[in-house]
């Protein structure tokens, strides 16, 4: 697990990106938030949570070293997550990184991780 939160080398899937990353962080997220509002750690002229900001800042790093991993399975650099600075631009990169499939087989930024596991595509029949 500290691979993928703490690591910006190699690739990972979508499988890996939402299962393991996304919805975790967001359920956590979530909870912390609910944590601020009955706390009272949430202040309203600023409109953030204490705990929230703080979650945020903990994630921070690991959003970025996740994320080069999917630009990687992509067959991006880790530069690519620049675009989403850009607002309404940044829908692309969701997309990106959240519903396309990454390169198969291996590309410069290591072996394809859905390499074996019996979920490649089908062949249509007469292709080698």
């Amino acid at each position: 697990m500290s691979d993928l939160l703490f690591s910006t080398r190699g690739r990972i899937t979508r499988s890996t990106y939402w299962l393991k990353f996304v919805l975790p962080y967001f359920a956590i997220f979530v909870l912390i938030s609910y944590i601020d509002l009955t706390t009272g750690t949430y202040y309203d002229e600023l409109e953030v949570g204490l705990l929230s900001l703080l979650f945020a800042l903990a994630a921070l790093y690991p959003w970025i070293a996740v994320g080069v991993k999917r630009c990687h399975d992509r067959n991006r650099t880790g530069w690519f997550l620049l675009i989403g600075l850009i607002p309404l631009v940044s829908i692309w990169l969701v997309v990106e990184l959240g519903f396309l499939r990454g390169t198969v087989g291996p590309n410069r930024f290591g072996p394809d991780p859905l390499a074996g596991s019996g979920t490649g595509t089908a062949r249509i029949s007469g292709e080698p």
